[in-house]
């Protein structure tokens, strides 16, 4: 049975903070360093996940350190950062700083304060992160076709996972693609997406291995406020079917 997913958006990084787009691979800011101990306080499922898979941009690795550290501090939770998690755009916020799996343990340490990680960094799997994964060309490219097959790839990949349930810590732009949620002015540009924001999907039950889409699950949306219509109880029936 594919695996449900709990998605995240990083929290406020300092580009957000300062609408300075230029800070290359921006880090946390003090309030998004907040809004990752909420998260982990409000976050009901760190017994039961089986895998965390991160941005290798360094606030989603803050992200996920500082939100799931009950999650990554079980030793047979893997923290994996995937290349393909990385946001659309080309302009240095999203471009990732460390080049090589090797540049990101030499990274790690400067990234957090003394104390501030529950777990061992040196758990933290940076064998994905290759040269060229931040070059923003070919299948990186912040192209909205190259964009689609990256999302693609990730939801089939996914789709074939044995876990159970997984995070996934990644950006607001890329989270429309990923998800295929159009609710939103231009996914090119924009996100729907709160800073560490945290929905839920399933995998629709016509997906294949080659074809896989996700449903974000009813009690996510109710969550957050996005039912509309749905709050008709014979209406939210028919979607819990669905979902």
């Amino acid at each position: 049975m594919p695996p449900k997913i709990h998605l995240v958006r990083h929290a406020q990084g300092e580009h957000n903070a300062t609408r300075d787009y230029s800070i290359r691979d921006a880090v946390l800011t003090d309030k998004g360093k907040e809004q990752c101990r909420t998260l982990k306080s409000s976050f009901k499922h760190h017994e039961d996940i089986d895998i965390v898979f991160v941005s290798p941009l360094r606030r989603t690795i803050q992200t996920a350190a500082l939100s799931f550290g009950p999650t990554l501090s079980r030793k047979e939770v893997p923290f994996v950062l995937l290349p393909v998690l990385q946001e659309v755009s080309n302009i240095a916020c999203d471009v990732g700083i460390a080049d090589t799996a090797e540049d990101v343990k030499q990274l790690l340490p400067k990234i957090f304060a003394e104390g501030e990680v529950e777990f061992d960094i040196n758990k933290i799997d940076a064998v994905a992160v290759t040269a060229g994964w931040n070059s923003k060309e070919g299948y990186w490219a912040y192209e909205r076709g190259a964009i689609l097959k990256r999302a693609a790839d990730i939801r089939n990949w996914l789709f074939q996972r044995a876990e159970a349930q997984v995070i996934i810590i990644t950006h607001g732009a890329f989270a429309h693609f990923l998800t295929e949620d159009w609710d939103v002015e231009d996914p090119m540009l924009g996100t729907a997406y709160k800073n560490c924001e945290h929905r839920e999907f399933l995998f629709t039950p016509t997906s294949t291995a080659q074809d896989a889409h996700v449903i974000e699950c009813w009690e996510s949306r109710r969550r957050r406020g996005a039912l509309g219509f749905e709050t008709d109880p014979h209406v939210v029936d028919e979607f819990l079917k669905t979902a």
